[in-house]
């Protein structure tokens, strides 16, 4: 073994010993062989919000927005990611730790239920993926992951700078987003993909346990989820690429809306993009629908998609959304000042347009103008009413947003 001339002069002087040099060395040489495959990545997570008018305590109650976020500029989140990416092994090895820190890491909710205070997350800091990945020669192979992973559901991601537009949808904010458990993956062919797996609850909340108040979920109690992707190949010529995806996850969740339901509940999840023969143009279609079980009542969302590429630098985004979400099991917040006023209408509407533009390198740069309309005959959004004759929980049918979103990658 070669040792170098400040650890042979060291040697000499009888300070080190030669044979405990060489074992230093080793395990040196052992860590950075470990580190040389690992990859540190994230993004930081900017904006500025307007809300029309004034009076704004009473905003449409997606996710990651909100009255806080409004009128002003924002820290949204920083994400740090370090990663060992499974190779091509047959028996792959690897990890994934997605670290969350700002205001967003407090809305995204996994604080352990050792970590939390009142059930609530605290500290703007969040742990929103961190899994072990492991791959078995099985057919073509499984690969698993093992800890806190994002849920298998959705068209959007909880990760923003990877969605068509800023803010979320509503099909998003009622999709499951965390689970803490065991999740395999199989390619059956470059066309079909299936997931399954079992974790301890559909709630956030890490190492959370399927047990209500009431002790009514036995101990082995756990949640199960299953997906199929189906991916058009190249013979299908200008829809290739496009995919079809369904996924339902069925469990316990501790607190399922703003009432503290205690309940079982099962979300689907059925979402499809297309290519288009129009270049640079994708169009795409979700449906989330959440079902809370021995609860009266529906919540379901459906949205519409429309991404175009004009140039190489701008992208053009379109969401169109219509919600319903009613009865006892109403999803959506209520207004804190008023326990039966809610945030959001019984049926609404949500039209949102993004222009995105390749400014500086590793950023995103991008503007939006959202309008949410409702539905229901009822003013719920703006200032309070406070006429004693009135069912209105707001003033305004209607709520304009419009924001800019800044996000470096690095």
């Amino acid at each position: 073994m070669k040792f170098n001339k400040w650890t042979i002069g060291l040697a000499a002087i009888g300070a080190v010993s030669l044979a405990s040099a060489a074992k230093a060395e080793e395990k040196a040489s052992s860590v950075m062989t470990a580190l040389s495959s690992t990859t540190l990545s994230g993004y930081v997570d900017t904006s500025a919000q307007w809300n029309f008018g004034t009076g704004n305590a009473r905003l449409p109650d997606y996710k990651f927005g909100g009255s806080s976020k409004a009128d002003g500029f924002n820290l949204d989140v920083v994400q740090l990611r370090i990663e060992k990416p499974l190779d091509e092994a047959e028996w792959a090895a690897g990890y994934r730790v997605d670290l969350w820190m700002g205001p967003d890491a407090n809305t995204l909710g996994t604080q352990s239920i050792f970590g939390s205070t009142g059930g609530a997350s605290q500290g703007d800091f969040a742990i929103r993926q961190a899994y072990v990945a492991l791959r078995t020669p099985v057919g073509n192979g499984i690969d698993w992951k093992i800890g806190v992973f994002d849920s298998i559901v959705g068209y959007e991601s909880v990760e923003s700078g990877n969605n068509p537009n800023y803010t979320r949808s509503f099909g998003h904010s009622i999709e499951p987003q965390t689970e803490t458990g065991l999740l395999g993956t199989y390619r059956f062919s470059d066309m079909v993909s299936v997931s399954g797996g079992i974790a301890n609850t559909i709630g956030p909340t890490i190492n959370g346990r399927a047990s209500d108040p009431y002790g009514n979920q036995a101990e082995s109690f756990k949640t199960y989820m299953g997906s199929i992707a189906l991916t058009a190949p190249e013979s299908m010529g200008a829809l290739k690429g496009s995919t079809l995806y369904a996924g339902v996850v069925n469990g316990f969740n501790s607190s399922v809306g703003p009432t503290g339901l205690a309940e079982n509940q099962t979300s689907v999840y059925v979402g499809a993009t297309v290519a288009t023969p129009i270049t640079g143009l994708r169009c795409g279609v979700a449906f989330d629908d959440l079902l809370v079980h021995n609860v009266s009542g529906e919540t379901w969302a459906v949205g519409g998609y429309a991404s175009y590429q004009a140039t190489e630098k701008l992208g053009l985004h379109l969401r169109g959304e219509y919600l319903r979400d009613r009865g006892d099991q109403k999803f959506f917040t209520t207004d804190a000042a008023d326990p039966l006023a809610s945030l959001n209408p019984d049926k609404g509407l949500a039209i949102t347009a993004t222009a995105q533009y390749e400014l500086w390198k590793n950023v995103i740069s991008r503007l939006e103008f959202r309008w949410d309309h409702s539905l229901s005959g009822q003013k719920v959004w703006g200032p309070a009413d406070t006429s004693e004759s009135s069912s209105n929980p707001g003033t305004l049918y209607n709520e304009f947003m419009l924001a800019a979103n800044i996000i470096y990658k690095f």
